[in-house]
């Protein structure tokens, strides 16, 4: 589990390519919770030096701040840009909140990111450790799944990344009638997320419309118990916010059953204690402070 764990919530992730200096604007200027700035799938190959510096001239603008909202997704482990991505980092004006790597086969693949953000961090003088979020992505990651999300102090965030996945599997992107196929490979990843004290963010839909699909896709997710999920398309952002944000009755009774429990210790009642019907333990103190804590209220 992270030793620097954010309470930064991520119920919208927009996404945007590191080429492109309007894109990486209107995705910092939008109301995502989170911005990825994307060095990898949305960058041609011959384009990667470019697209570094292009990152470095629009972060210029941003404030140290609001760059806690920032993350960069880097090149795989074991592909040409990988180490020259992490080694860019250090030379950015502001430094992005995380790093989002992605094709995670294993423990190995975030200890050798450890290593090169230790090297980044002692050359630029930084005392918090960087985050990393680990893309779920390959039948190999999602395998050892568990082992990945207890194998780095840094890691913050598990997300399951749909696209590469499919390929990597030989089946359908999750769009309509195929969302029930994915249910293991989400609860597998939410399991270890939650085991490990991560936050679980659902991969994008792979559409850039808010249509039936996008619709059906983000409500499952919620539904599931992810925290959020990452777009493609700023469009998409107000729908996801709304979506995994709790309602006023949901507040409402999370509230009440924390407040029912506390006033239960003060008076040190014997016996179990009951709200509307329910029997209260931990269990469902936990699951109230969740609600809190997505809908971005203080416990």
């Amino acid at each position: 589990m992270s030793d620097n764990a954010s309470a930064l919530r991520r119920r919208s992730v927009l996404v945007a390519p590191a080429s492109d200096a309007r894109k990486m604007a209107k995705a910092l200027g939008s109301r995502a919770d989170a911005v990825v700035i994307d060095l990898e799938d949305a960058v041609d190959p011959s384009s990667k030096d470019r697209a570094r510096a292009l990152l470095a001239e629009v972060l210029r603008d941003v404030a140290e701040a609001d760059a806690e909202r920032v993350a960069v997704r880097v090149n795989p482990p074991g592909s040409p840009w990988c180490h020259l991505d992490v080694a860019a980092l250090t030379d950015l004006p502001v430094a992005p909140g995380a790093v989002v790597l992605p094709k995670v086969d294993g423990p190995e693949d975030l200890a050798f990111l450890d290593r090169l953000l230790d090297g980044v961090e002692a050359r630029s003088g930084r005392t918090r450790p960087l985050s990393v979020h680990a893309l779920i992505e390959t039948a190999a990651g999602l395998t050892r799944i568990a082992d990945i999300a207890r194998s780095s102090r840094r890691l913050e965030a598990l997300v399951l990344g749909y696209a590469d996945l499919a390929a990597s599997l030989g089946r359908a992107a999750p769009v309509g009638a195929h969302l029930d196929l994915w249910l293991p490979a989400q609860s597998a990843v939410l399991v270890a997320a939650r085991d490990a004290g991560l936050q679980a963010l659902d991969g994008p839909h792979l559409g850039v419309h808010v249509d039936e699909g996008f619709l059906a896709g983000a409500a499952r997710a919620r539904d599931v118990g992810y925290d959020g999920k990452w777009a493609i398309h700023p469009r998409q952002v107000e729908e996801l916010n709304a979506t995994f944000t709790p309602t006023d009755d949901q507040v409402r009774h999370a509230r009440d059953v924390l407040a029912a429990l506390a006033r239960a210790a003060r008076e040190h009642a014997a016996g179990a204690v009951a709200l509307d019907g329910q029997m209260l333990d931990e269990a469902v103190a936990v699951a109230a402070r969740r609600v809190l804590a997505r809908a971005g209220l203080d416990l």
